[in-house]
């Protein structure tokens, strides 16, 4: 799936909100009306231009961090990268880094970092491989959000989600106690 870096998100519609998982137990769900606009990085494809380059080590860690901590609009289905020549062998974990690369080359979800006031950026969970393992150089105000992000920022409302702008209405589904 691609989409130009800073082009206004539309993978899923601004009505339909976010999705935030608990990630360390993956039992809570708050979907939360997008009271922020959502930019597009790292969403690549083959055969569509991105920018490649070095990227900080800092800002490296730190993304690892956020992708750590964060699951947004999980999909029961996973998405392959296609900039890896060959695809997956089936007996191949997909959550198992290929021979060679850092990261895994699948994934099923995404992330968001704060940005400017009223500014989230959504990225695929695989743009932790896409800078590692394929050299991928996101744009500078996503690496300075990145560099920036304080994940100890949190909602009152839901303190247990590694994002800030959860409203305090935000939908709860609790699978724990349903």
């Amino acid at each position: 799936m691609y989409y130009d870096d800073l082009s206004p998100y539309a993978y899923f519609a601004p009505e339909e909100g976010d999705n935030f998982t608990e990630v360390e137990t993956g039992t809570r769900f708050v979907t939360a009306r997008c009271a922020y606009q959502r930019l597009n990085v790292g969403w690549l494809e083959s055969g569509r231009p991105w920018t490649s380059g070095p990227a900080p080590a800092a800002f490296t860690s730190k993304l690892l961090t956020v992708l750590k901590a964060q699951a947004v609009n999980g999909t029961l289905g996973l998405h392959e990268c296609d900039l890896c020549a060959e695809p997956l062998d089936d007996a191949h974990p997909w959550y198992v880094p290929r021979p060679g690369h850092r990261r895994a080359s699948a994934g099923a979800d995404e992330i968001r970092v704060p940005g400017a006031p009223g500014t989230a950026y959504a990225a695929p969970s695989l743009i932790g491989h896409y800078v590692l393992d394929h050299g991928y150089l996101p744009p500078r105000e996503f690496i300075d959000a990145v560099l920036a992000f304080d994940l100890r920022d949190r909602s009152t409302a839901y303190p247990w989600i590694a994002f800030p702008w959860i409203p305090d209405d935000a939908e709860l589904y609790d699978a724990a106690i349903e």
